[in-house]
């Protein structure tokens, strides 16, 4: 008798759990004990991915802020459509756009295989972007871990909340900020754009009607995105180190050679020129708040009341 009452508490815990949030503290240690593995088989498959594509990491790290920008950081955007829900992958900024579902889905069968129900794929998400980083030459971090999956997604979500390659200065900081994100942490987290691509439909604006812009990058830009067609064509984001994270970004903004027009209004003679000027000297600096800024975004939550899961399939709610 003196037993019972624990364990009816324990299983209306656990039965809880399956359905609604169980918002405990994040830690880099809750896997410590049922499943010791998964940093190094998350690791093992992103080194085979970014060795094999270098732009793949690029791709991760940019999976992991779309996914977090929209709900919190819940794995939402891995969900495929259903007849109940349309779900993020085919939002505007996603859609022939965000990659890497595959590399996800060979990390999620391999830690299922060693841990079987345990770690949520938005765990997964978290730590794989850290290793694309690291892998690609930047900075590493503490991953803090014990997200749930959502068990749905919202195409409309995500339209509403992804920030546009035409946001304005004052836009961005709005959006970052709506998201408990500072001006610094917007700028350093924008300087992923160091590594990775951008589709012509993109940046067809910013090389043929802005004013800012360097006429030498311009013109070498417009020569693979004409000003119709080709708008899946692509064109590297940083082209002095395509594929090294660094903060070669931030003199590129200085050069007005940044390939969005979002990218170039962190410099664009606004309050965020001191900071990208002290990035641009500063590698440490930037990595250092690049790290924190991560960490910071990692921690965006789902609204109280989300229903969550550990998903079996990264694809689909269980």
């Amino acid at each position: 008798m003196g037993t019972s009452l624990p364990r009816s508490v324990a299983l209306l815990t656990l039965l809880l759990c399956l359905f609604l949030p169980c918002h405990g503290k994040l830690s880099t240690k809750f896997y410590a004990k049922s499943c010791p593995s998964v940093a190094a088989i998350v690791r093992s498959v992103m080194e085979q991915a970014v060795a094999k594509e270098p732009r793949m990491g690029a791709s991760i790290i940019r999976l992991f802020f779309h996914d977090c920008f929209v709900n919190g950081c819940d794995a939402s955007i891995l969900l495929d459509d259903t007849s109940t829900f349309t779900g993020e992958k085919n939002a505007g900024a996603n859609a022939n756009s965000v990659r890497g579902y595959e590399v996800i889905d060979a990390i999620k069968t391999q830690v299922e295989a060693a841990c079987k129900g345990t770690v949520s794929c938005a765990d997964i998400v978290a730590l794989a972007s850290r290793d694309a980083v690291d892998l690609l030459g930047g900075p590493t971090w503490n991953v803090q871990l014990g997200r749930k999956d959502s068990r749905a997604a919202s195409q409309s979500a995500a339209n509403a909340n992804l920030p546009g390659p035409g946001s304005g200065a004052a836009s961005l900081v709005a959006a970052f900020a709506a998201k408990g994100l500072s001006a610094r942490d917007m700028t350093a987290l924008s300087g992923a754009h160091t590594v990775g691509r951008a589709r012509c439909l993109f940046f067809r604006g910013r090389i043929y009607t802005d004013q800012n812009v360097n006429a030498t990058f311009a013109a070498a830009r417009q020569q693979t995105c004409p000003q119709s067609g080709g708008d899946g064509n692509l064109a590297p984001f940083d082209d002095q180190t395509p594929d090294a994270f660094d903060n070669a970004y931030y003199t590129n903004l200085m050069a007005q050679r940044g390939l969005l027009h979002s990218d170039q209004e962190l410099f664009n003679g606004g309050p965020q020129d001191a900071l990208v000027r002290k990035y641009s000297g500063n590698a440490r600096m930037f990595a250092t708040d690049f790290a924190k800024a991560m960490v910071k975004m990692g921690g965006l939550a789902p609204a109280a009341g989300t229903p969550t899961e550990v998903r079996f399939n990264c694809r689909k709610v269980n």
